[in-house]
């Protein structure tokens, strides 16, 4: 049976669930892959821990954007509530058609076949990759259909855990793997054009790694003070994102050097093993794979509500809005969440998936964040987080926001076109939904 339109989500998570759900959300496996794809971009320790940290500084002002749009809003569905209030229902429900067929759901499936490879390394199991991954993503759907609490203390254990992991990396590393960071020369090359697109290209991966944050609002109608836990949770949780991922890879850099760090494409197996041995290299792997979980753990606990959302406004199937009158939670978004992700990760096309991300999550980025003027036109409302430093800083991640659009464009355009008639698509995907609310609200 459906429930009735007014059905509410349960008000039950704080301020330390808002920190490690976007924690969660920024740290997947990543941040122990990626320190190698910016160390083959550019190859001074300056200039890679330079673009790592430019990237925390581009997360910590979209935080304090998203923070103030989160006290303004502080409803279900997060960013799809802010493009749809400052723009037009059209381009919150084009956000919510991508994150469907693309950003979120081919991540996680990428992500859970991730796990899967890791599981199995750990545990020694002859089992399909693509059995395990649709094993704990249907699991994990499971355990949020519980409701919203179940599903953010089962985040909450996995992030303190990946948290641990990489805080045993870093005081292995430091402790015992040795060797030194060199800070010059600062450039590994004249400053030119070649360099700036070298930079350009390193900000891609730096960027796709500390995406994330943006996903805790999306459960903002589950918060007990959503203007106060929220706004205070995003800005700490990217903090402390920022000091683990700048963390890691000056261990990178400081174990194995620039060209050493190149030249892996698991670099902190690679510190590890140095440290401690092939053990050392092992119980990392247990660490990936709890990483990767807690990804999976956080988009399966956030996404639905966006769905969810779409479904209240009458643009996507109204038992999509359905709540369970015993969890508290919107059962049937996340089931379609889970199942998608399931069935992309058995298909075997979430890699090439994946390469459409990029580009279309920023494009999302930059709109959302700009939404920011058209609400500051209406006034700073009462009881409001503003954002430090607007409309300079909200303009400047705006326009970071662009030019990594841009070059992902240059480096990737056959994929950066295809996420992009991806998006164009929801557009008459839209045009029916909102027909079909017309005519169900005429009868």
């Amino acid at each position: 049976m459906i429930a009735p339109r007014s059905a509410k989500l349960t008000r039950q998570l704080g301020l330390f669930d808002a920190t490690m759900i976007v924690m969660g959300g920024i740290v997947g496996s990543g941040i122990f892959i990626n320190p190698y794809v910016v160390a083959l971009r550019v190859h001074s320790a300056a200039l890679i821990l330079g673009v790592w940290a430019a990237g925390g500084l581009l997360a910590l002002l979209g935080a304090f954007i998203w923070a103030e749009l989160a006290t303004r809003l502080p409803e279900a569905g997060g960013q799809y509530l802010y493009l749809r209030e400052a723009f037009h229902p059209s381009v919150a429900f084009v956000y919510g058609w991508v994150l469907l067929l693309v950003t979120q759901t081919g991540g996680m499936a990428a992500v859970a076949v991730a796990f899967a490879k890791y599981f199995r390394e750990v545990t020694g199991l002859d089992w399909s990759d693509s059995v395990i991954a649709a094993g704990t993503l249907m699991g994990l759907t499971a355990i949020n259909c519980l409701g919203a609490r179940a599903g953010s203390n089962v985040q909450s254990a996995l992030m303190i855990m990946k948290s641990a992991a990489i805080a045993a990396l870093v005081v292995a590393g430091l402790a015992l793997g040795g060797g030194a960071v060199h800070t010059s020369p600062v450039l590994d090359r004249p400053l030119s054009f070649g360099l700036l697109g070298a930079i350009g290209a390193a900000a891609i991966p730096v960027a796709f790694a500390y995406g994330g944050w943006q996903t805790a609002s999306f459960v903002a109608g589950e918060m007990r003070d959503p203007r106060r836990d929220l706004s205070r949770g995003l800005v700490m949780g990217v903090v402390g994102v920022v000091i683990l991922y700048l963390s890691v890879n000056f261990v990178c850099l400081r174990v194995l050097g620039p060209a050493g760090l190149a030249d892996t494409r698991t670099p902190a197996s690679a510190v590890m093993r140095i440290a401690l041995g092939e053990s050392g290299a092992r119980w990392l792997a247990v660490g990936i794979a709890v990483s990767t979980l807690g990804f999976l753990s956080q988009g399966i606990l956030t996404a639905p509500r966006v769905y969810y959302a779409m479904a209240q406004d009458g643009l996507f199937f109204r038992s999509v809005g359905w709540v369970s009158p015993k969890t508290g939670a919107p059962v049937v978004a996340i089931l379609v969440q889970g199942v998608a992700a399931t069935v992309i990760a058995l298909s075997g096309r979430y890699e090439q998936i994946l390469n459409y991300v990029v580009s279309v999550d920023f494009i999302s980025f930059g709109m959302t964040a700009a939404s920011l003027f058209v609400f500051r036109r209406k006034g700073a409302g009462e009881g409001v987080y503003l954002a430090p430093g607007h409309p300079y800083t909200t303009g400047l991640f705006v326009l970071a926001c662009a030019g990594i659009v841009f070059s992902t464009f240059a480096s990737y355009p056959e994929n950066s076109v295809i996420g992009l008639g991806i998006l164009l698509a929801g557009i008459p995907v839209y045009l029916y939904w909102s027909r079909r609310k017309r005519l169900a609200s005429n009868s």
